[in-house]
């Protein structure tokens, strides 16, 4: 089972869409009719999915499942995921207590050699899950959802986002939002002072994020 189709979308988008829209009654019903779709992005192996209790104030939405991430079948266990985990213990928020997972929910990679690098999804493989995460949210029903980086943004506010421009607040359709960096992005950052000022500025956010759900 699977979504309905939307205009703008090519013949291959189609086919995760039926004419008419299904709703699920639980995530565990909408996690196994995920898992038995067609890979969403080239190369994507299996669905991993979201993780947390249901009507968790937060809800964390990232970009994709990373390799750890695929391999482990649970959002948010690679480098990122424990640069999330640590930033959030600091700011006074418990991962046990949130909800995490991701707007595309497979791993989209290119092999090399024995390693897997990780390739962006395109918008258009954004717009085809795009579907499957608001029905996940619609289940999940946080107060406030966060977009981690440009393709989670995407992913909720159905256009591009500017996450250096935007960044903060932001209603995402009707659902009350946030807009900042995906932790990765930090991993990235250059030199050490570059990261120090990114880190302090996310928990910056992660404060304001954990009193906007209060």
């Amino acid at each position: 089972m699977a979504p309905r189709s939307e205009g703008g979308m090519t013949a291959g988008d189609a086919q995760h869409r039926p004419v008419e829209p299904t709703s699920f009654a639980t995530l565990d019903a909408l996690n196994a009719a995920l898992a038995a779709e067609p890979p969403l992005v080239p190369g994507g192996t299996h669905s991993v999915p979201g993780e947390g209790p249901v009507g968790a104030a937060i809800a964390f939405v990232g970009e994709q499942p990373g390799d750890e991430e695929d391999r482990q079948g649970r959002p948010f266990v690679g480098p990122a995921g424990r640069l999330l985990d640590r930033a959030m213990a600091e700011a006074g928020i418990s991962r046990d207590r949130v909800y995490v997972t991701n707007a595309v929910k497979q791993f989209k990679f290119i092999q090399r050699g024995k390693r897997r690098i990780h390739q962006t999804p395109t918008a258009g493989e954004v717009s085809r899950a795009r579907w499957w995460l608001h029905q996940e949210l619609d289940l999940v029903h946080p107060r406030v959802v966060v977009a981690l980086g440009a393709t989670a943004g995407l992913a909720l506010a159905g256009r591009k986002v500017a996450v250096t421009r935007e960044r903060g607040p932001l209603l995402f359709d009707n659902r009350r939002g946030y807009l900042t960096v995906h932790p990765s992005y930090l991993l990235r950052l250059p030199d050490e002072p570059a990261r120090q000022a990114a880190y302090a500025a996310f928990l910056t956010d992660l404060n304001a994020i954990r009193e906007m759900a209060a």
